[in-house]
């Protein structure tokens, strides 16, 4: 399986917040409506229409989708033609989907967190699930994600959660807490890596002191900033992309690690994954359609064709990821060691990331304090 590296689940924060604000500048509402909500008034689809009238613009993290994918939809669904652009981080997809004009993107590739901002600044086009019958390829468990429920304004790409990944040689004891990576013990010292993105770096305190992951809280936050701060001396740094290959090389005996980044399939069999006690989150990638979108049956077509078992699976096999799609899984061969097989219902006990808009730069402030230098 091919190990690629994305900067992917930025959290909703000043991206976010500053588009509420820019919104009711101009006289629009800064919805905090619940998740789950569709504000966007669903436009009317014609299931037969002749899609090869119709283009594609997708934007995508590099290396997420198959790259024959855009050749492969012009032919299967007839469409005249089918581009890809790239973003490196849900920032900047936001950046082009809320900026000023028509983005001229139909399908957006985001995190939950993100779909669930979009949808409530009526930005998104309701799912027509008339038009993607492949919808009953997904696991029922993937219909019932906190920020979406029903799937009706986005539909899951890939899932997973968040946990401690260690050497099983080089530690002394299974880590089984939270507390394991923010209170390291000696034979630790300076070999554990915290993650750098804001709410992630949030989750093991906040976990660990037994508060939500989406509190606002400022006293609980608070508690989290303190004990990420006596945490900081006793860590080899702060890494997103490479704590795998630390970990591999040894540099590193314990990291806050993503479920599919964690290098379990290494052939020396050394590297195990666990989620804490006080347990962690569901995270998800999403594709939804723009409401501005003129190209909206073929975007419906384009996330049916997705979801069938023969693409879907691809992302399984290439990213490491798994996905909410029972057919594809199905056809997955599970490397040994592999953390692919972890059940739905065992994700679904993650605490799901929601956007919390204006409030997200509380956890941009906490990630400034503790990564100060």
């Amino acid at each position: 399986m091919s190990r690629i590296r994305f900067t992917r689940r930025l959290p909703a924060t000043v991206a976010v917040a500053g588009l509420a604000l820019a919104l009711a500048a101009c006289g629009g509402e800064s919805s905090t409506s619940s998740a789950g909500t569709a504000p966007a008034k669903a436009a009317e689809l014609k299931p037969n229409a002749d899609l090869s009238k119709q283009s594609l613009q997708v934007t995508v993290w590099e290396g997420y989708t198959p790259e024959e994918l855009p050749a492969k939809v012009k032919e299967k669904l007839k469409v005249k033609d089918m581009k890809i652009a790239l973003h490196e981080t849900n920032e900047v997809a936001m950046t082009k989907l809320t900026g000023p004009g028509d983005s001229g993107i139909d399908v957006a590739f985001v995190s939950g967190q993100y779909a669930q901002a979009l949808n409530e600044q009526g930005l998104l086009e309701p799912i027509h699930p008339e038009l993607i019958p492949n919808l009953a390829n997904l696991y029922p468990e993937a219909t019932q994600l906190s920020y979406d429920k029903g799937n009706k304004y986005s539909v899951p790409y890939t899932w997973g959660t968040t946990g401690i990944c260690y050497r099983t040689d080089l530690v002394k004891s299974e880590p089984t807490s939270w507390n394991d990576l923010l209170k390291p013990p000696a034979w630790a010292e300076k070999k554990v890596t915290m993650m750098t993105t804001e709410r992630w770096l949030a989750l093991p305190a906040l976990k660990a002191l037994g508060y939500s992951v989406n509190t606002d809280k400022d006293d609980e936050i608070e508690k989290a900033r303190e004990l990420l701060m006596a945490q900081k001396p006793h860590l080899l740094t702060y890494d997103d992309t490479t704590f795998g290959e630390k970990l591999t090389s040894g540099e590193a005996v314990m990291v806050e690690a993503w479920d599919g980044w964690c290098p379990t399939t290494d052939p020396k069999g050394n590297i195990a994954f666990k989620v804490p006690k006080e347990g962690s989150d569901l995270w998800v990638d999403t594709m939804v359609i723009m409401k501005s979108s003129k190209n909206k049956e073929a975007a419906h077509a384009l996330i049916n064709y997705i979801l069938s078992p023969e693409i879907h699976s691809w992302a399984a096999e290439n990213i490491n990821y798994k996905v909410p799609n029972k057919a594809a899984m199905e056809q997955v061969k599970v490397p040994k060691g592999s953390l692919l097989d972890v059940k739905p219902a065992e994700l679904l006990n993650g605490e799901s990331i929601v956007d919390l808009g204006q409030a997200s730069t509380k956890y941009t402030r906490l990630s400034a304090d503790v990564q100060a230098k």
